[in-house]
């Protein structure tokens, strides 16, 4: 739920926003109630209710045992999930430590599905932190966030083949080292007729969450899920339209400038931009960018290696 100076509480705060969280332990910050006052009642933060999550987890906990591939039983999370990320699996997926947040809201046409589906199991391969906690959805992350009920990769789900009757996939293939084994895993256990739903960046500067791998054409996911799997259908919704690629990427490239040279950036119009050329390039918002950024916005990386 969204929170407010009146339903303001320390801990449900900490557990909802982990960047915070892990501020508050390192000392940058007194408490998360400071963080609240000073900037985060500004940015539509929100609180989770742990003991409401622990209620519905349990009832999930127990229609989720039975799916479960696992060699014994997987231990426990302190928030009462499941835990199957041992420290090999972590490593071949590359997954490190992080206070990076990921939460995405789900669209309207997945929120409807999930509603009007309490008798069917949803899999969220890579919920992130979930504003809104579900019983009939299972978050799997390989951050231990309050919402998450089973820490896992997807390139290896610790669930039994055809487990699921929908598998939601929202900003996260990107983020994946082997999206191909992702993808496999995410068709292996959805059941039969069963529909999955898979949100992929094309067009996008760097974000890690915390690993930014792959960015695909219409032509690479579709490539993802060639196998046992048939396209109802294949858009571009109006939050991954064009015009969003060049609001972020020109907000990021000015933010990467600053004094006068951000200034005249920002002034620079359409036209300036679509006639760019080679005798432009000594120009200062070229120059003045720093290689982090460069990174970030990049047409394309050169890579030189040698065999070992």
């Amino acid at each position: 739920m969204p929170i407010t100076f009146e339903n303001f509480d320390e801990e449900g705060y900490l557990q909802s926003n982990p960047d915070v969280a892990a501020a508050v332990r390192e000392g940058r910050l007194s408490s998360g109630r400071y963080h609240f006052e000073i900037i985060g009642h500004t940015e539509s933060r929100r609180i989770i209710r742990t003991g409401a999550i622990l209620t519905a987890r349990n009832r999930k906990m127990s229609r989720l045992a039975d799916l479960l591939q696992w060699d014994g039983t997987p231990d426990r999370l302190s928030n009462g999930g499941y835990n199957c990320l041992p420290d090999d699996l972590a490593e071949i997926a590359g997954v490190v430590p992080t206070d990076s947040v990921s939460q995405h809201d789900y669209v309207e046409s997945v929120k409807n599905r999930i509603d009007t589906n309490q008798d069917k199991l949803f899999l969220d391969a890579g919920a992130g932190f979930r504003p809104v906690y579900y019983d009939n959805v299972v978050n799997l992350e390989i951050v231990p966030y309050a919402t998450t009920d089973v820490l896992a990769i997807l390139e290896k789900m610790p669930f039994k083949d055809n487990s699921f009757d929908f598998v939601i996939s929202n900003a996260v293939l990107e983020h994946v080292r082997d999206p191909f084994s992702a993808a496999r895993e995410m068709t292996r256990v959805l059941k039969p007729g069963g529909e999955m739903f898979v949100h992929v960046p094309f067009l996008q500067p760097y974000h890690g969450y915390p690993h930014h791998y792959y960015n695909m054409t219409k032509d690479g996911v579709r490539n993802l899920f060639k196998e046992d799997v048939e396209v109802i259908s294949h858009t571009v919704p109006f939050y991954f339209h064009p015009v969003w690629v060049a609001s972020w990427f020109l907000s990021s490239w000015a933010n990467g400038l600053s004094g006068e040279t951000k200034s005249s950036f920002e002034k620079l119009t359409v036209q300036d931009l679509i006639g760019f050329g080679v005798k432009d390039m000594k120009r200062p918002f070229v120059c003045e960018l720093n290689e982090g950024k460069q990174f970030e916005l990049a047409s394309g990386t050169f890579l030189i290696a040698k065999k070992k």
